[in-house]
C-alpha cells in the first residue's frame, strides 16, 4: 500500500489569524516535501470563495511542485468538473501530464457547496447529470485520435481536438464518491475511486463494504474493478493530552470548516444531497471522545499502522494523509509525514521495496 499528501486547504475557523496567502505557500512547500521524505503522491484540493478552502487553483499548483520534483504523482483532490468546461480542463491536466512526464493522477467530483455554484454561473441544482457528461467529454477528449464531436445537455461542440495530448493514454482518473450514484457511475465508466473514510462509515459502514458496492457497480457493468483510494486525517499523539488536543482539533475543523459548507435543508438540496443532512447532523454532535478510526488516525506509530492494515485488507491502493488539518503549525505538519514515512510506512512497503531497503 503507498501513501501519499493530501490537504483540502481548511482555513475557515473562528478567529483564524493565518491568511490564504501564507497558507497555499505552506501547501506548496509540503506538497515538495512529500517527494523528499518517500511519499508517492500529492493531492491538492479546490475550493473557491474561502467557503471550506483556499486553494482555488490545485493545477497551477501541482505544476509549480511538478518543476522542482522527479517522481511524487500529481493529483487534484478533486478537480469540481461542473465548475469548469470539460474541454478546457482536458487541456490544463493534459498539459501538466505532458509536463511532468506522465505523473498526472486526475480526481474529481461534484463538489457541495452550493456557494461556490453560483458565482461560477454553475448548474448546482443538475450537477449529478453535468458531471456525468463532463467526465465523458473529458475521456474522449483524452482517448479519441480523431476530433470529438459531441450533443449533449450540458455540452455541445464539434470537431475538438485538444493539444497537448497527455503522455498517459489517458491519465488514470478516479471518482470521488461520497455516495451510492457516484460509486455506480465510478463502475459503469471503469474509473477508479477515492473516498473518506468518514463519509463511507457514515453511508455504508465502513471502507470495506463501500468496496464491494463499488465492485459489484463494476462488475454489473462489465468493467474491471480499479484502484481504491482514501483519504484519512492523521495526528501523531504519544500521550494522553496529545491524543485528546489532536481529537478537540479535529472536531473543529469537521464543525468550523465542514458544516457551514455543506447542504442542511433537506428541503432546499437536491434529492442527490440528501444524505448531507444526516452527515451535518452527526459533526454537529461529534465529541473528541467519539471519533473513531473509521474517521481519524490519531496516536503512536503501533496505533496508526493498525488502522491502517485495516484498510488494507479492505482492498485499498493508497491511502492519502490529511497532516495539515486543523490549524497545525506547518513545521508540525512536514515533521509528521516525515515520521510517518519513517515509523509506519515500511511496515506496508511491496516485496520489491523491502528488497531495495534492504540492500
Amino acid at each position: 500500500m503507498k501513501f501519499g499528501y493530501f490537504t483540502l486547504s481548511d482555513n475557515h475557523y473562528v478567529g483564524n489569524e493565518r491568511t490564504a496567502n501564507d497558507y497555499i505557500r505552506d501547501i506548496a512547500a509540503e506538497a515538495i516535501h512529500a517527494e523528499a521524505v518517500g511519499m508517492h503522491s500529492a493531492w491538492i484540493g479546490e475550493h473557491h470563495f474561502s467557503t471550506l478552502g483556499v486553494l482555488s487553483c490545485p493545477d497551477i499548483v501541482l505544476g509549480y511542485v511538478a518543476a522542482v520534483t522527479e517522481r511524487i504523482r500529481l493529483a487534484p483532490a478533486v478537480n469540481v468538473l461542473p465548475l469548469h468546461h470539460p474541454i478546457r480542463v482536458a487541456e490544463q491536466w493534459a498539459t501538466l501530464d505532458l509536463l511532468s512526464d506522465g505523473r498526472v493522477d486526475f480526481a474529481t467530483g461534484r463538489g457541495y457547496d452550493k456557494r461556490e455554484y453560483i458565482p461560477l454561473d454553475a448548474p448546482y441544482e443538475n450537477n449529478t447529470e453535468a458531471f456525468a457528461e463532463g467526465l465523458e467529454v473529458l475521456h474522449r477528449l483524452w482517448t479519441e485520435t480523431e476530433p470529438v464531436t459531441h450533443k449533449g445537455r450540458f455540452y455541445d461542440f464539434e470537431n475538438v481536438s485538444i493539444t497537448p495530448k497527455p503522455v498517459q493514454k489517458p491519465p488514470p482518473i478516479y471518482v470521488a464518491c461520497f455516495s451510492r450514484p457516484s460509486i455506480e457511475l465510478a463502475g459503469r465508466l471503469g474509473h477508479n475511486v477515492v473516498v473518506a473514510p468518514f463519509a463511507a462509515a457514515m453511508q455504508f459502514g465502513g471502507l470495506g463494504e463501500m468496496a464491494e458496492i463499488y465492485n459489484e457497480a463494476c462488475a454489473k457493468h462489465g468493467n474491471p474493478p480499479g484502484r481504491l483510494i482514501c483519504s484519512y486525517f492523521a495526528h501523531f499523539a504519544d500521550s494522553p493530552e496529545e491524543d485528546l488536543a489532536a481529537r478537540t482539533s479535529q472536531v473543529r475543523y469537521f464543525q468550523e470548516c465542514c458544516i457551514h459548507a455543506l447542504p442542511q435543508d433537506i428541503e432546499k438540496a437536491p434529492p442527490t444531497y440528501h444524505y448531507f443532512v444526516d452527515m451535518v447532523k452527526n459533526m454537529k454532535a461529534m465529541t473528541p471522545e467519539g471519533l473513531t478510526d473509521k474517521s481519524i488516525l490519531v496516536g503512536d506509530a503501533d496505533a496508526i499502522g493498525e488502522t491502517l492494515k485495516k484498510v488494507e485488507e479492505a482492498g485499498f491502493a493508497e491511502v492519502i494523509l490529511y497532516f495539515n488539518v486543523g490549524l497545525k503549525p506547518h513545521r508540525r505538519v512536514k515533521d509528521e509525514m516525515q515520521r510517518f514515512m519513517e515509523e509506519v510506512a515500511p511496515a506496508f512497503a511491496d516485496a520489491e521495496g523491502r528488497l531495495a531497503a534492504a540492500e
